[in-house]
């Protein structure tokens, strides 16, 4: 029994163990392993706060980029119907433009032609004077064809202008 070096292995590991229990190593070991427990139960709330945290963080990033939806939707909105508005000014502007402009021509267009026929009555005027001169000279002679000629051309000059 005592030639068995299993039995000196088995003397030996009951040796340890009372020494073990003599210094308090299965003390020091269990507050080793509570500690333990105690850092990995704390890391796990700490795991589980930081997690709980992230989900707020998360939660406050899609509520922002939300609104920011939101907001550039509105922005497109009033984009949209701020260049309506400007096109419909620039439409109603352009034809005020056109309407003035057309009324500008037409009105130059009177005037030439008011013009045209002033100059046209002043050439028959002054037609009608030489001719009136050029007959009234070879008919009449004297002093009553220079007082005739003068009163005709001072009448037509009258009523012509």
């Amino acid at each position: 029994m005592f030639a068995d070096p299993e039995t000196w292995v088995a003397i030996a590991f009951i040796i340890l163990l009372a020494l073990f229990g003599y210094f308090g190593v299965h003390r020091m070991l269990l507050t080793a392993l509570d500690h333990r427990a105690e850092r990995i139960r704390s890391e796990l709330d700490e795991a589980k706060r930081l997690k709980e945290e992230a989900a707020k963080v998360l939660a406050d990033y899609k509520s922002r980029r939300a609104s920011a939806e939101r907001e550039a939707a509105e922005i497109v909105t009033s984009a949209k119907a701020e260049a309506e508005r400007i096109a419909t000014e620039a439409k109603a502007k352009m034809e005020d433009f056109v309407a003035r402009r057309t009324k500008a021509a037409e009105s130059k267009i009177a005037l030439a032609e008011a013009q045209a026929l002033a100059d046209v009555r002043s050439a028959a005027a002054e037609a009608a004077v030489q001719a009136a001169t050029s007959v009234l000279s070879q008919t009449v002679k004297g002093k009553l064809a220079d007082d005739l000629v003068a009163k005709g051309i001072k009448e037509v000059r009258q009523k012509l202008n």
